[in-house]
């Protein structure tokens, strides 16, 4: 195990530097720039400015800025937020975006884990059929659809804040709309490897010996039926934690997804490649952090072992 960590964390370096080029290829050929944004601006002044952010030539800023990257752990200062840097935005924004995202999964799992399980138990029944409709409708359901639906409620109820960040009431309507395509999609991949895993031998051996309903399926085949699931929640927890763009603008939290959509917007290279190496980083983690957690859950699964 300690072999394969210390060789996934030797990928990451190489890895993260294909994602870098790639997004500046991309942030690169995007036609626009900052500066044009701003009209009437003198031409001078506009070549200075890309001058300050070698951003006169594509070599020129790639030259400059992953050398900032690795040796001084900078991303530059942003290019539409001119006296930020984006590491202090970074900083100050993803706080905002991880507690968001964890609440989120945090609801997501567990409701989602819940619903699965009571729908495999009682698979054909008429709480199997309503789990999998709503499932399907909260897959289907685009975010920032959800998001409207939940400050239209909130606004005529008035028993939830609209919008803002600072206190725990604001937590809810984003929370619960950022984890519903997440809680469906672990619902019916929790029913789907119950099912499988109730048919097992184990399971009408350990009903033989005596041992109770609830704690076969809560105990021991939940914790079969989890695997699936966890390699979902990988990338998952990973995209909830560094910000959903639509949840984020809908609601004005002042989160990285809302930065990276201003960054886009106003191309803005040195904050896009900041927030997308951020989020990189956290998938890549989250995923090794799957890999242990599997050898944790099923001892069965050797990572190390090699096709013969």
């Amino acid at each position: 195990m300690a072999k394969l960590i210390f060789f996934r964390v030797l990928q990451f370096p190489l890895v993260l530097a294909v994602i870098y080029l790639l997004t500046f290829l991309m942030a690169w050929v995007a036609p626009g720039d900052p500066f044009t944004n701003e009209k009437n601006l003198d031409p001078i002044v506009k070549e200075n400015l890309k001058k300050k952010f070698h951003a006169d030539s594509p070599m020129a800023f790639l030259t400059y800025y992953p050398y900032q990257v690795i040796v001084h752990g900078d991303f530059g200062n942003s290019m539409l937020y001119q006296e930020w840097s984006v590491t202090d935005i970074i900083k100050s924004a993803l706080p905002v975006s991880v507690t968001l995202g964890l609440v989120a999964m945090l609801i997501a799992v567990l409701f989602g884990v819940s619903i699965g399980t009571l729908a495999a138990v009682n698979r054909g029944g008429a709480f199997d059929w309503t789990s999998l409709s709503i499932a399907l409708v909260g897959i289907s359901l685009p975010g920032f659809v959800v998001a409207a639906v939940l400050l239209m409620f909130a606004a005529w109820t008035r028993w939830f804040p609209i919008g803002g960040w600072g206190r725990i009431s604001d937590l809810i309507l984003p929370g619960i709309a950022l984890s519903l395509a997440p809680m469906a999609y672990i619902a019916r991949l929790t029913r789907v490897s119950m099912l499988d895993t109730l048919g097992a031998d184990f399971v009408r051996t350990a009903r033989a010996k005596g041992v109770s309903k609830h704690l076969v399926i809560w105990k021991h085949c939940l914790r079969n039926a989890f695997l699936p699931v966890l390699s979902y929640l990988g990338p998952a927890t990973a995209g909830a934690m560094t910000g959903s763009f639509v949840i984020e603008k809908v609601f004005n939290i002042p989160g990285l997804g809302q930065h990276f959509v201003n960054s886009v917007l106003n191309r803005d290279r040195t904050l896009i490649l900041g927030v997308v190496m951020v989020e990189s980083a956290f998938i890549l983690a989250f995923n090794l952090l799957v890999d242990i957690a599997y050898a944790w859950l099923d001892p069965r699964i050797d990572l190390s072992a090699k096709v013969a």
